[in-house]
């Protein structure tokens, strides 16, 4: 079993920006990647970026790129996301989730484990 704690959700203005963690532990050998999905009000949920563990690749949805930033510490099993130059269509619950496979790492149901989620909004 793995457990996910997001945090560092908040408010933010139009062009700010976030930095979102994602602390695992558990047993976290068992990942081979970890990503972030967000969930609009009303919205399905939808992927945002992920990285593989050992590699590092990264993958990103096409309405976050070169604005979020994936990063991870495989020492202290963390994975972060950097949002720069928010929007207010980036207002969202993000969760972070851990996959134990390398398949379609941009499909949720390729995910095994899931935060909470944390709250981002984006004020315009």
């Amino acid at each position: 079993q793995v457990e996910l704690v997001e945090s560092g959700g908040g408010l933010v203005q139009s062009g700010g920006s976030l930095r979102l963690s994602c602390d695992a532990s558990g047993r976290t050998s068992s990942i081979y990647a970890m990503g972030w999905f967000r969930r609009a009000p009303g919205k399905e949920r939808e992927f945002v970026a992920a990285m593989t563990w050992g590699a590092g690749t990264e993958y990103y949805a096409n309405s976050v790129k070169g604005r979020f930033t994936i990063s991870r510490s495989n020492a202290k099993n963390t994975v972060s996301l950097e949002m720069n130059t928010l929007k207010p269509e980036d207002t969202a619950v993000y969760h972070c989730a851990a996959a134990r496979t390398r398949l379609r790492l941009t499909y949720a149901d390729s995910y095994d484990y899931w935060g909470q989620g944390t709250q981002v909004t984006v004020s315009s």
